[in-house]
Parts: structure tokens; sequence; C-alpha cells
């Protein structure tokens, strides 16, 4: 198979989720990566053939660990609530977190452990503060949506959070936030507010954080 093709397969891979093409194509070539949660390993594939990026993931569900294995992707078996002491400091340029810091024991520690295995964190975050969710519990319902796909009862979302509360958080635990990307997602209600009031009108944002 041409190198072509396969950065092509690959690009196609990420296509249903526009938070990690937003991801791929912001990582400088040949960085050091490292996943948390990266479940099957289709972003580092994709950083790994088309940015020359040298990447590592952290899952803990055997079947998606099998995933990264046939995509080539080296993975670590391991759950983000236990400590990543076997991580050194400073090892990675980039430590990515997407769409996993809700469903965690302690967010918190998380970031903070992010920022010191690596330079800077990615963080894709689902926004729970978005319109279409205030609408629904409006109503009496809590969110179900393109983002938010499982009913509460079947969800590994145990801190659903808005964009204002992570700002919140990185200010408690002094994180500065270098940049913040809203992103909306089709069927979204008017999303070209998004730039304008990300908590209300961003499904999902990602974040860019630092010491």
């Amino acid at each position: 198979m041409s190198n072509s093709k396969v950065n092509h397969t690959v690009t196609d891979e990420l296509l249903l989720r526009n938070d990690l093409v937003t991801i791929r194509n912001m990582i400088p070539d040949g960085s050091r990566i490292l996943d948390l949660g990266c479940g099957s390993g289709r972003l580092l594939k994709a950083l790994k053939v088309d940015k020359n990026a040298r990447v590592t993931g952290v899952e803990r569900d055997q079947t998606k660990i099998l995933e990264c294995a046939v995509r080539g992707v080296p993975v670590v078996h391991a759950d983000l609530d236990d400590s990543l002491t076997f991580f050194t400091d400073n090892t990675y340029d980039y430590v990515i977190l997407s769409r996993t810091l809700q469903a965690v024991r302690r967010p918190d520690l998380l970031l903070q452990e992010m920022l010191r295995i690596g330079k800077y964190g990615i963080i894709s975050y689902m926004n729970f503060g978005h319109i279409n969710a205030r609408i629904q519990l409006m109503f009496g319902n809590m969110p179900v949506n393109r983002n938010l796909p499982r009913p509460w009862y079947d969800t590994p979302t145990i801190h659903p959070g808005t964009i204002s509360d992570l700002r919140n958080l990185c200010k408690t635990l002094n994180i500065k936030i270098l940049k913040e990307i809203p992103l909306t997602a089709r069927g979204d209600f008017l999303p070209g507010l998004a730039t304008v009031c990300p908590n209300l009108f961003a499904s999902n944002c990602i974040f860019i954080i630092s010491k």
C-alpha cells in the first residue's frame, strides 16, 4: 500500500471527530506525544504517520489496547485514576486528554500530572453548558446529543462540567490556559456564535495548557 493511501486512510478515521482533526493539525512535526485514554489509537496513528511524532498511549480497555497494537501504536495498560508515576517528569512535549477528563475520579490531580509529565497539555473537553444541553435540562431531562450520545444511567461521565468550570479549575490550580479552540457539531444551535460565547454555543472546546 502506498504512503498516500495510508495517510488517506488515517485521515479518514479521524474525520468523525473534528476535535481529533484539530489536535492532529496543531501538533508540530517530530513531537513527543502521550495520549491519556487513547482509545483505539486513531489519533496517535495519525500523528505517527502525518507528523512523524514519537507516540505513546495509555489505555485500560483491553479490546482497545488490541486495536492500538493492530495500528502499530505503543500503549501502556493503566487506569488514569491510578498513579502515573511510572512516567518521569518532562518526558513529553504534549500530553493529550481527549474527552476523558469528565470520566476520571479526580480531574484536578490528572491535570497536574499532565503538566508534570509534559511541557504542554491538550484537553478536548465536552461542554455540558451548551445550549442544547441547557434546553434538555430545562425540560427536566439529562442531556443526550451527538457529543453525549449515552443516557445518564449508561455513561462514563461522572464529572459533567462547562467550559467556565474548566477555566475556573485551571485558575485554582495556577495552570495557564494558552489557547481555547471552541468547536461545534452538526446540528448545533447557532454554531457561528461559538467563538463569541463558547460556554453557551460550543459543544466541545480544546484547551492548550501549561504550568
